[in-house]
C-alpha cells in the first residue's frame, strides 16, 4: 500500500514519529527539541491534517512539556479528582 500511495507513507511515519516522543522520550529538554524536530518534519510536509496538532503544540509547549516530568496529563489529574468523590 504504500508503494502505491508514498504520502500516506509520511503521514504514517510523522504520527509515528510524534507517538514516539511521547512514549520514548524521558526527559523535558530532549522532549522539547524532538518536538520541535517534529514541528519542522510536519511544516514541511504541508500535510493539511497535522497543523491542528502542530498548532496545539506551539500554543501549549510550556504545559505539554510538564508531561515529561511524571508522565501524567490533565486528564489523569482530573480522573483523580473525580475518583476521591
Amino acid at each position: 500500500m504504500f508503494e502505491l500511495y508514498p504520502d500516506i507513507l509520511k503521514a504514517y511515519d510523522l504520527a509515528q514519529y510524534l507517538r514516539t516522543i511521547f512514549e520514548k522520550i524521558p526527559d523535558k529538554i530532549i522532549g522539547f527539541a524532538k518536538l520541535a524536530k517534529w514541528h519542522e518534519k510536519e511544516d514541511q510536509s504541508e500535510f493539511k491534517s497535522f497543523g491542528t496538532i502542530s498548532r496545539t503544540i506551539t500554543n501549549h509547549y510550556q504545559t505539554i512539556l510538564n508531561y515529561f516530568d511524571n508522565r501524567s496529563t490533565n486528564a489523569s489529574a482530573e480522573m483523580k479528582f473525580m475518583n476521591s468523590y
